[in-house]
């Protein structure tokens, strides 16, 4: 029979796991955006 209480568990590890790792990402790429926006103002 299957373990439904762990692949629950499972999954919702895996999910928090990737949820975590896309706020990682975005706030890596927000901070890209403001430094390339902040580049572009000092050149004009």
């Amino acid at each position: 029979m299957a373990d439904y209480k762990q692949m629950y568990l499972t999954l919702l590890d895996e999910v928090e796991n990737t949820i975590n790792r896309l706020t990682t990402i975005q706030k890596a790429c927000k901070e890209l955006y403001i430094h390339s926006s902040n580049c572009n103002d000092e050149v004009e």
